[in-house]
């Protein structure tokens, strides 16, 4: 099928190249003339396991390209809509601004029957406003159907999770709607990947719903963690018994600084505003709970620094491990890590930050922050690293080697990653959230 995807940010350039990947030919729009440009060399703006490889056979072949024009990419068959719907200025629900821009520039092009799939997450009730501009707008008319289709991408996961998803949601209102996602989705379903056909409105809460659950879920956990740290206990050995019970599960609930990224607290945030918007008071409460614990996480995470230094915040230097705000990605977004990092910078720390792949994304954000191409480097003359996101090279840091780099030898284990025996055998104090210290040996 011919299929355009409009916009070519983390969502939509993986989604591209997964649709090129299941043999469609694939036209992607942006605005952005530089990314267009490296988009169409076969370059990607940003970092996914798996992307790079995917953008550069697929651009390669012809079957996928971008450009700035949507006129251009009109007569395809399926446009998906994978916009930015960031947090509006009154600080609670999403800025469908993107959305209906997009629709507004597409629509008068559109003189055939198609269908446009929106993938970004919206406030209950986009898609039948959307319909109706579209109905309103576009040559073809009512020939136009808009289907409600939301992406549960995880980031650092995206092309696994584009090519075999674990479900494919989509909100519609006509059989003809129905039939083009079965086309365009043919080979994933053939997979044995269930599809879940329903109205707008539940597809529309379903993806806001996943997400307020999962930060549900790790607010919980770190509210538990400190709770463990205030008698004592073990959070990891806490989580391994609750996970038992297939009721709970361990998956997500892992301790921590708090959730970040460019979805899960916009979404929480845009769910818990629908919720007051419907007058579920219940459903209000018990989200703003989850969003008052993970905004305390980043002043918690600074308490604990400072509890584990034996000099003064002033002047100290702090080693900061990770800059993305989750491993896989270089999305920096509301990090968790450069949160904590900006705080003790604040209050007069000398932060070095290390990432794999972020460093570039986060030196934007954060020019304020000093940055270390290598974890030896960063961890020169520290007198406390910090383990802020839970890359696997981190996991795999020589204590020992690192001992004889630091001026103190302290480390808090923000993700509960280190062996912490280990590198308390090197000499190391080991400090971690929910569990016990860790004395050097």
């Amino acid at each position: 099928m011919r299929v355009s995807v409009i916009g070519c940010g983390h969502l939509g350039i993986p989604h591209a190249a997964g649709m090129a990947h299941l043999g469609h030919q694939v036209i992607g729009v942006d605005t952005d003339p530089g990314k267009v440009g490296a988009l169409n060399a076969g370059r990607a703006p940003i970092y996914e396991a798996g992307l790079s490889e995917l953008l550069a056979k697929h651009t390669a072949s012809g079957d996928l390209r971008f450009t700035l024009s949507m006129r251009e990419a009109a007569d395809a068959d399926v446009h998906f809509l994978a916009v930015g719907t960031p947090i509006d200025s009154d600080g609670r629900s999403y800025d469908t601004g993107q959305v209906f821009g997009a629709v507004r520039e597409l629509a008068p092009h559109l003189t055939r029957p198609c269908t446009i799939m929106g993938k970004s997450t919206v406030t209950v009730g986009t898609t039948r406003r959307l319909t109706e501009l579209v109905h309103r707008l576009a040559p073809a008319g009512t020939d136009v159907n808009v289907v409600w289709n939301p992406e549960f991408l995880r980031e650092g996961h995206a092309v696994e999770d584009t090519l075999q998803p674990d479900r494919i949601v989509v909100g519609l209102t006509n059989d003809h709607a129905e039939q083009a996602v079965r086309d365009i989705y043919a080979p994933i379903l053939a997979d044995g990947v269930p599809m879940f056909v329903t109205t707008p409105e539940t597809a529309e809460l379903i993806k806001g719903a996943a997400n307020s659950f999962l930060g549900l879920k790790i607010s919980f956990i770190n509210a538990v963690a400190d709770m463990c740290t205030a008698s004592g206990a073990d959070v990891m050995t806490l989580v391994e018994a609750l996970g038992i019970d297939p009721r709970i599960g361990a998956k997500g609930m892992m301790p921590g600084i708090g959730y970040g990224g460019g979805c899960l607290p916009k979404d929480v945030r845009a769910f818990t505003a629908s919720a007051t918007q419907l007058g579920t008071s219940d459903a209000e409460t018990l989200l703003r709970a989850a969003e008052a614990v993970n905004e305390n996480r980043a002043d918690y995470a600074v308490q604990v620094v400072d509890a584990a230094l034996d000099r003064d915040l002033e002047g100290a230097r702090v080693a900061m491990w990770g800059a993305s705000f989750k491993a896989g990605t270089n999305d920096v977004r509301e990090s968790p890590a450069l949160a904590v990092a900006g705080r003790l910078h604040q209050l007069g720390a000398r932060v070095t930050v290390h990432d794999p792949v972020a460093l570039d994304t986060a030196a934007r954000r954060h020019p304020e922050l000093e940055y270390a191409d290598t974890v030896e480097e960063a961890s020169a003359d520290a007198d406390v690293i910090l383990v802020g996101t839970e890359w696997p090279e981190y996991r795999q840091a020589d204590a020992k080697a690192l001992a004889d780099l630091v001026t103190n030898r302290t480390v808090v284990d923000f993700r509960n990653i280190l062996d912490g025996e280990q590198w308390a055998n090197a000499g190391w104090a080991v400090h971690r959230l929910g569990r016990p210290s860790i004395d050097p040996a």
